[in-house]
């Protein structure tokens, strides 16, 4: 397989319409369409199930398509770090969601610093489930990911730490004044509804929460009475003085791991993975 072909199938695959596939790539839709029809010749496999309305994926399409995203995802992070090498760019750049973590970073960055081998160490802050796909297509070498939220599919990772999660509410609501909280407790509070976050490729789940983009949307929503949400614990330190948070007994910890692609062989990368598991 090309990885045009890949390129054409995966616009195929997330529109689910061939001509805002062809929209999306460029092309016109007849060359599309024969491409497509081609690669399913070559793998004797149905990728797709035609309607009048567009297309549907098979199971063995869905799985194309998950594998295909993975190989174009490589081969944008090859592209990428060959050319940053060789441009002279930083040495490495650590991916990390904004508001998280923020002290085991700083003691990171700080330690890393102070190794008679460190190079360069760019910071990339983002939003909600965003360091994984920088992660993955090359514009950053390493990331903190967390889990149960982020996947680690295909990185190696180690553990830096666990933490336990509270409830933020309205410092005026009834669940503020307790000791703790369960989840069940938090289900369908009226007038404050959880967040919704984004999936991977930026659309949002349905439901009747606010669509939030960042912790800083989200709390100021809280502090209007407009939602609730759980967050890990060190979340505390960034609440104002309008906002609670009650520990919930039944939620998961959350994990914080250092990840990087496990073919890497970047001794500068070794060197911060050392340093990570050291702190």
């Amino acid at each position: 397989m090309e990885t045009r072909e890949l390129r054409y199938f995966v616009a195929v695959a997330e529109e689910l319409n061939f001509g805002r596939a062809a929209q999306r790539l460029g092309i016109a839709q007849p060359p599309l369409s024969r491409a497509i029809a081609q690669l399913e010749r070559r793998l004797g496999v149905q990728l797709l199930t035609r309607t009048n309305r567009g297309a549907t994926l098979t199971e063995a399409g869905s799985v194309l398509h998950r594998e295909a995203r993975a190989v174009l995802d490589a081969v944008a992070a090859a592209e990428r770090r060959t050319r940053r090498v060789a441009s002279g760019g930083p040495g490495l750049v650590l991916a990390a969601k904004a508001g998280a973590s923020r002290e085991l970073l700083a003691k990171l960055l700080d330690a890393y610093a102070n190794e008679p081998d460190a190079t360069t160490v760019e910071v990339m802050l983002c939003g909600i489930a965003e360091q994984e796909r920088l992660l993955r297509d090359g514009r950053a070498d390493v990331a903190l990911l967390h889990l149960p939220f982020d996947s680690t599919a295909g990185f190696d990772t180690e553990e830096l730490g666990r933490e336990s999660q509270v409830a933020v509410l309205p410092a005026g609501h009834p669940l503020a004044g307790r000791d703790h909280v369960r989840m069940a407790d938090l289900t369908g509070l009226p007038g404050l509804p959880m967040p919704r976050w984004p999936r991977p490729d930026g659309s949002y789940p349905d439901g009747p929460g606010p669509a939030v983009r960042d912790a800083t949307q989200l709390l100021q929503l809280i502090s209007l009475g407009r939602a609730c949400t759980v967050l890990p614990e060190s979340a505390r330190a960034d609440l104002r003085g309008d906002l609670a948070a009650v520990p919930v007994l039944d939620a998961p910890q959350v994990i914080t791991l250092i990840a990087w692609p496990a073919h890497s062989r970047s001794r500068a990368l070794a060197a911060l993975i050392r340093t990570a598991t050291r702190l």
